[in-house]
C-alpha cells in the first residue's frame, strides 16, 4: 500500500517586537514624504546620513537604487557589509537625513558623477558640523568638488517611548561598547583595512566622550564640603 505523503505545515514567521514594528512604520512614513518634484523621496536616488541619539553623524552613504530600498536594507536586516562588519549599528540610528535627486534626462554616467560629488559634499558638511569630528564610515569617500545640494529631508525614526529609553547615556554607552567589542573581534580574526581600524578608534572615542560626560555629571552633583564641616 502506497504511503500518503502529508503536506508539511507552513511555519508562521515570528512576530516582530512591537517597538521594531513602530520604527519600521516611521521609516515607511518618512520615505512616503512627497518631494518638490511631486514624487516620494523613497523612490529617488540620492545621498543619506544616519544620526545617533545626540545628533552626531555616524554614517554617510549614496544609493544608486531607491533610497527607501537601500536604507531599508541597512536598518531592517543584516544584508549590508556595514552592518555585517559591525561598522553600523541599526539601533544607534535615531534620525535619517536624505538628499533626493531628480535624474530625469541624465545618463547613467552623469548620475554616478553627481552622486559621488553629492556624497563627498554631504560627508564634508556633517564631518565639519560634528562635535567629535568623526563619522564611522570604514571606506574613504573620494574627494570631489563641492556641489550645491537639493533641499534635504530629515526625520526622527524612533517613536516615543522607545526614543527616550534608548537615548539614556548609559544605554548608549553599553550598546556602543558591545558594538566596539564585536568590531574588535572581527579585527582579530581577519585581515582588515586601515579604514576598519579607524572605525574602531572612532567608536572608542565616542564611548570615551559619553563616559566622560556621565562622569562629569556625577562629579557636578557631589556637594563640595566647606572648611570646618564634618
Amino acid at each position: 500500500m502506497a504511503r500518503v505523503q502529508k503536506t508539511p505545515k507552513k511555519t508562521k514567521a515570528p512576530e516582530l517586537v512591537p517597538e521594531t514594528v513602530a520604527i519600521r512604520k516611521e521609516i515607511s512614513a518618512f520615505f512616503s514624504t512627497i518631494g518638490k518634484d511631486g514624487k516620494k523621496i523613497g523612490t529617488r536616488l540620492g545621498v543619506y546620513v544616519f544620526y545617533d541619539y545626540f545628533g552626531e553623524p555616524i554614517y554617510v552613504g549614496q544609493s544608486e537604487e531607491s533610497l527607501g530600498a537601500r536604507i531599508g536594507r541597512h536598518l531592517t536586516n543584516q544584508r549590508t557589509d556595514a552592518v555585517a562588519m559591525r561598522v553600523l549599528d541599526p539601533q544607534e540610528v535615531a534620525e535619517i537625513e536624505v538628499w533626493a535627486f531628480d535624474f530625469t534626462g541624465k545618463s547613467a554616467e552623469e548620475q554616478k558623477q553627481i552622486l559621488a560629488q553629492a556624497e563627498y559634499t554631504v560627508y564634508k558638511k556633517v564631518f565639519d558640523e560634528s562635535k567629535l569630528k568623526a563619522v564611522l564610515n570604514e571606506k574613504d569617500i573620494p574627494v570631489t568638488k563641492i556641489i550645491t545640494l537639493p533641499k534635504s529631508h530629515r526625520a526622527k525614526i524612533v517613536p516615543e517611548p522607545t526614543y527616550s529609553h534608548r537615548k539614556h547615556p548609559d544605554i548608549r554607552i553599553a550598546r556602543r561598547a558591545a558594538q566596539a567589542a564585536e568590531l574588535a573581534k572581527i579585527v582579530t580574526e581577519r585581515k582588515v583595512s586601515k579604514g576598519l581600524r579607524r572605525t574602531l578608534y572612532q567608536q572608542a572615542r565616542r564611548i570615551e566622550s559619553l563616559s566622560k560626560q556621565r562622569l562629569d555629571e556625577i562629579v557636578a552633583d557631589i556637594p563640595v564640603e566647606k572648611d570646618g564641616e564634618e
